[in-house]
């Protein structure tokens, strides 16, 4: 398996996507037409920019293999690359989720989450 890919998610919106058995993006994804994700080395700066002082997050690890030609990998930020992908998300394709804990400066710390 290739390194996962990683998606922020509102504990709440996560919670429908279990009942509902599949994840269908949340408002920006489905504005945009992709669920927007975020390597192990993007995610940090991702929460800082789209979910600072947002809080009962959940990092959840996708193994991007299953996710099959639907996830494309576009330039975004700075031209780096970023995983999208064209397709709900089936939830067979999850790895974990985890709560995000807050950091001392109220961020969120994501030390030992990603290992």
């Amino acid at each position: 398996m290739s390194q996962p890919i990683f998606k922020i998610v509102a504990r709440p919106e996560w919670q429908a996507a279990r009942a509902a058995g599949v994840y269908q993006g949340a408002a920006v994804d489905l504005a945009d037409g992709f669920i927007h994700f975020s390597t192990a080395s993007q995610v940090a700066e991702t929460a800082a920019r789209h979910f600072a002082g947002k809080r009962d997050l959940l990092l959840v690890a996708v193994d991007p293999e299953a996710l099959g030609p639907a996830l494309k990998y576009e330039p975004s930020r700075g031209g780096a690359l970023f995983p999208h992908l064209y397709a709900a998300l089936p939830l067979s394709a999850v790895l974990w989720e985890r709560l995000i804990p807050e950091n001392r400066d109220g961020g969120h710390d994501f030390s030992g989450l990603l290992s």
